[in-house]
């Protein structure tokens, strides 16, 4: 059986996998670090965040869909302890980005480590189109 897939591939590692992968109406995304266009990774976990929900935006704009379309999110952060110690200025942060409390399901897993050394948060969705 074949399936019909749509894939969008960009970054450094391109050729090993797709930033997003649409199958009929779900679209699944890679996980998006916190660097920056520039490939800068910003010292607080606040604003690699930020940056994940920019780059998961991108993602999400090669298949016509925005944040609304998200329907799960699997954050990954190197330490949970900072994570939780600011929590409520992130998740602030969060809801300005989705412009709204966010209406997302939600996984927070610790990892010992990330690709990039200096990122803190790698943030994976999956989203309906």
């Amino acid at each position: 059986m074949e399936i019909d897939k749509k894939l969008f591939r960009a970054g450094p590692y391109s050729d090993f996998f797709s930033q997003g992968v649409q199958v009929g109406n779900i679209l699944t995304l890679a996980g998006q670090l916190g660097d920056d266009a520039e490939g800068k990774v910003p010292d607080s976990i606040r604003e690699q965040m930020e940056n994940c929900y920019k780059n998961i935006q991108n993602v999400l704009n090669q298949f016509g869909a925005s944040l609304e379309n998200i329907i799960d999110e699997t954050w990954f952060v190197t330490d949970v302890n900072e994570c939780m110690a600011n929590v409520d200025e992130i998740f602030s942060a969060r809801e300005k980005i989705y412009g709204c409390k966010p209406e997302v399901s939600q996984t927070l897993v610790g990892t010992a480590a990330l690709v990039l050394p200096d990122c803190k948060i790698e943030i994976k969705c999956i989203a309906f189109l």
